[in-house]
């Protein structure tokens, strides 16, 4: 078996296109006999012959590390062994794969036989019946062997022989686990004389005169003919590779994924496929389809589950687009390859724009300067071709597909020029796109990755102004294409931040086409704990000497495919419809975004709620509204009359859909928009208590800290100041604006803002009160901050709470938060809020959040991150009862709103934790009272919190009421 070889596979006849048929196929998935060895050198070489009673068994499709045989690794950037192209590690683990089998009657009646893979990673050497077929190369590419000769009727013996590691790794360093063995099916196909080889649907779309016009190419075995039939559009029997013109077709796009089923057939083979009649190009600097310009509102889609790797699971991937789709979602870069070839079948039907990658990074590279980067090696330039003509002829056939992407992170040189000339040529009707390519030499769209706003901007507004008098001619080609980030938006742990903003230049400048957050699915690794729990894995946790930790763990969905905070968050930012209501509720502005459809399918329902109570509610007649444009509908007057609210007037607007959908029923919300009026609390009165320095009502304190030690017998420690928080995976990494400074994290613990120390300044009662004055400072450093709480009697089980915060000028940090911290006895058992949620939410990550009176339980109040970290804030809190086991404490703002974080874990144990099954059992309820926030940013892959969401040392104040209720109150 030869490993270290720049060239493509060998002995597989040329790439087609997959093709839905009535002829014969056989699966040969299923239990084979197994084998693994630790290098090639230490491999048998009668593997294929030898007896394999005593060989193990695996289950194919199916990755041998997921397995038993080994352990799985990960790392993102770094190769796990040197860059020494094109030469893998002596320590490379050989997979040898035998089945025997008996061919189908179905299969054997047709002379021409072949065996088709559709993925092993990451080199193989096939054999049947002892008859070498060849080798493959690219492990997410299909391979077929002619095997007419050699299946017999009667038992056949295939062995495959996989290394885990080969020349084909340098091309596929891919940001994901490494995961060998045949992950894919294996089929058997029958294919009959005169039958049809391979079909290349083209189905332009003229706008203008709402025609599509069809032309099919067919290769058909012996040199023979094919015919069309559509019966939907009266095509009947009609000789493929005609063109043809067919006037009122319904065009084919994401927002109405119209398909006519056609059959091609011969007289020995029918072929179905399904059409989508739409044109691609780009015009003036804009991306359109159909004539009309586009949004992508994308993710990156990795192939993975959490058992199961990359292993396809037809149910798993249509739960999953339906759930993208449920949240706003029209488009995906299938990142770094090509997917499973039935997800394009799905992204047909369902309805989203596609840019459909080839199997191919070179990022190891990027560690000796690119030095020997197979992208500018002209020794790699056929593996290069035979990986895009792979992943083009099998995708070929899919309205979906409006881009061809050379590959992912893998610099720029002949070979991928070579790669676009090729695709180009072969396939005119679509795009490419290649983001290393910066100086768009070979690319149709400007495509960028964590570009900062301020650059985003600046792309935007390139077109809109005359170009540079020194001008070169590639920056003068580069200003007519349009731009889209093909990565923004880090999804690790809690983020990412600043969607909103980058959303907002997408809308505001033509150029821009959208982007693709990264990534949509945390690939966490799941094993099962010793008493059988769950437990999720990352990079390290298998024993690698080179990994990257959890930046595996950096989707939307969790591992399990259930929405973190930042698909809620994002669904919001790219709802089809904006809705803004006017500051004096007298109207609302109905923003129809989507790119193809009105909105005869929208109802637009509002809804009246004064402190927790709907008072008003109603339909508003709404007018026609094209896309991309904007109407307004008066609000009736029962939506704003004076309502002297105690916590909040607020007045939500919701567009929702009328008609049932393949992915929600009707009533799913596609926007919304709301007014809230903050209410007046009543000033409570002081009580006659007399206070003490060791009491004041119904609170009890520490007259040796000034703390409070019990209210009304809820026992509960604090407030202490403090402005850390449990660094996030985004606090812990620099952002691509500030690569001069150290993380967030780093600058804090410099600061030494995570272990503050508390003295008591001054304790006084008199004047109806008791006074507290602290002095809260770091170690080492002079940066403090003082306090002064007043605090008041109001009732038996109550108190009023009057907090002043001042720091010093010795501050050289920005801080995480500015905020009160207590402590309750007891585990939490949930909250009930009056504030924006009912999901948490930051200063720049808060789109989806609403004003509302939400009622929360334990688990919703933090988020279960992998790798656990700072989650749970709720901003704009005016009213809340944390509820624990010891029992219940209200509190309620008389003048300014907070944000609140309840947790059944401190920030430190966050902190020192590095999973959250390891997180110890506390048996408290943290909380947190913001008067400010930092915000998240998303400083993983991207810019770091943006400057108006930064949070200097400041000044702050806030009125509170703090109630002891019972637990069952």
């Amino acid at each position: 078996m030869e490993i270290a070889t720049t060239r493509p596979g060998s002995g597989t006849i040329p790439p087609r296109a997959r093709l839905h048929s009535d002829a014969p196929q056989q699966s040969l998935d299923g239990a084979w006999r197994f084998r693994v060895s630790p290098s090639l050198r230490t491999a048998p070489d009668e593997w294929r012959d030898e007896d394999a009673a005593d060989w193990g068994t695996i289950e194919v499709p199916g990755h041998w590390n997921l397995q038993g045989y080994g352990s799985p690794a990960y790392s993102n950037v770094q190769m796990p062994f040197p860059v020494d192209p094109p030469h893998p590690p002596d320590a490379n683990r050989i997979g040898d794969y035998r089945l025997d089998f008996h061919a189908s009657p179905e299969v054997l009646a047709h002379g021409r036989r072949l065996l088709r893979f559709d993925g092993i990673e990451s080199a193989a050497e096939v054999w049947l019946n002892d008859t070498l077929l060849g080798t493959t190369r690219g492990s997410r590419l299909t391979h077929e062997f002619d095997v007419s000769g050699i299946l017999a009727d009667g038992v056949n013996r295939l062995a495959v022989r996989v290394a885990q590691f080969s020349d084909a790794t340098y091309l596929e360093n891919q940001d994901m686990w490494w995961l060998p063995g045949i992950f894919r099916s294996v089929t058997l196909l029958g294919r009959p004389d005169g039958g049809i080889d391979d079909l290349f649907v083209h189905a332009d779309y003229d706008a203008t005169a709402s025609e599509g016009i069809l032309d099919i190419t067919a290769v058909v075995d012996q040199g023979g003919s094919a015919r069309l039939t559509i019966a939907e559009l009266g095509i009947d029997d009609v000789p493929a590779g005609e063109t043809l013109r067919i006037p009122g077709v319904e065009p084919w796009s994401a927002e109405r994924p119209r398909l006519y089923g056609a059959t091609v057939r011969t007289g020995s083979e029918a072929v179905t496929v399904r059409i989508g009649f739409r044109r691609v190009e780009v015009r003036d600097a804009r991306l359109l389809v159909n004539g009309a310009p586009i949004m992508l509102r994308g993710v990156n889609r990795h192939e993975h589950r959490p058992r199961h790797g990359r292993v396809f699971d037809a149910t798993v991937a249509r739960d999953e687009l339906l759930l993208m789709k449920r949240h706003h979602i029209n488009a995906v870069r299938t990142s770094h390859y090509p997917p499973h070839p039935d997800v394009l079948d799905l992204f047909d039907e369902l309805g989203f724009w596609v840019i459909d990658e080839c199997d191919l990074e070179t990022h190891g590279f990027e560690h000796v300067g690119w030095r020997g980067n197979p992208s500018a090696d002209p020794a790699w330039r056929d593996a290069f071709l035979d990986r895009m003509r792979r992943t083009v002829h099998r995708d070929k056939n899919h309205a979906s597909v409006i881009m061809w992407s050379l590959g992912n992170e893998s610099h720029s040189g002949s070979n991928l020029e070579a790669m676009a000339r090729w695709a180009k040529l072969t396939d005119p009707s679509r795009l490419i796109h290649y983001e290393g390519d910066h100086a768009s030499r070979y690319v149709d769209v400007y495509s960028r990755m964590y570009a900062p706003h301020d650059e985003v901007r600046e792309i935007g507004e390139e077109t809109l102004r005359p170009a540079p008098h020194d001008a070169t001619p590639a920056e003068m080609h580069r200003r007519t294409l349009p731009f889209l980030q093909c990565e923004f938006g880090h999804a690790m742990g809690t983020g990412p931040g600043a969607l909103q903003e980058y959303w907002d230049l997408f809308e505001a400048y033509p150029r821009h086409a959208g982007g693709f957050v990264w990534e949509w699915v945390e690939q966490g690794i799941a094993v099962d704990g010793p008493s059988g729990e769950t437990r999720i894995l990352y990079g390290g946790d298998f024993g690698e000497d080179v990994h990257d930790g959890n930046f595996v763990i950096d989707g939307l969905v969790d591992a399990h495919r259930n929405p973190r905070p930042g698909l809620l968050h994002y669904a919001a930012v790219i709802a089809p419809v904006a809705v803004n209501v006017d500051a004096d509720r007298s109207a609302v502005h109905v923003a129809n975004r989507y790119d193809f459809l009105g909105l005869a399918h929208v109802a637009v329902h509002w809804r009246r709620v004064v402190d927790g109570e709907v008072t008003a509610s109603g339909t508003l007649d709404l007018p026609p509204c094209p896309p991309r444009s904007t109407v307004s509908v008066d609000l009736p007057e029962e939506s704003r009359t004076d309502a002297a609210p105690r916590v909040a007037d607020v007045l939500t607007v919701e567009a929702v859909t009328t008609v049932a959908a393949p992915w929600a029923d009707a009533g799913h919300v596609v926007g919304s928009g709301q007014h809230v009026t903050e209410g007046h609390p009543a000033q409570p009165a002081a009580s006659a208590a007399e206070p003490r320095e060791d009491s004041v009502g119904a609170a009890r304190f520490d007259v040796a800290t000034g703390g409070l030690q019990a209210l009304a017998g809820l026992a509960i420690a604090g407030p202490t100041v403090g402005v850390w928080r449990a660094p996030t995976d985004n606090d812990r990494d620099l952002g691509n604006d500030e690569l001069d400074l150290p993380s967030y994290a780093d600058r804090w613990r410099a600061a030494g803002i995570d272990r503050m120390v508390t003295r008591l300044v001054d304790l006084s009662a008199g004047d109806g009160g008791l006074v507290v004055r602290t002095r809260t400072g770091t170690p080492i450093l002079a940066s403090a901050i003082d306090a002064r709480l007043r605090w008041t009697a109001i009732a038996d089980d109550a108190v009023r709470l009057d907090v002043e915060l001042e720091p010093n000028d010795a501050w050289t940090t920005e801080w995480a938060r500015l905020g009160l911290d207590f402590v309750l006895d007891g585990e939490p058992l949930g909250a009930d809020i009056a504030g924006y949620g009912p999901m948490p939410s930051y200063p720049d990550l808060r789109s989806a959040a609403r004003f509302g009176w939400w009622h929360l339980d334990a688990d919703d109040l933090t988020v279960d991150n992998v790798r656990p970290q700072e989650s749970g804030s709720r901003v704009g809190v005016r009213d809340a009862r944390i509820r624990t086991r010891s029992g219940a404490l209200h509190v309620s703002t008389l003048d300014r709103s907070f944000a609140l974080t309840v947790s059944r874990h401190s920030r430190q144990a966050l902190a020192a934790t590095a999973h959250n099954w390891e997180l110890p059992a506390e048996g408290r309820t943290f909380v947190s009272i913001d008067l400010a926030q930092s915000g998240v940013g998303t400083a993983t892959c991207g810019p770091g919190v943006l400057p108006r969401y930064r949070l200097p040392a400041r000044s702050a104040a806030i009125s509170l009421v703090l109630r002891h209720e019972p637990a069952s109150a």
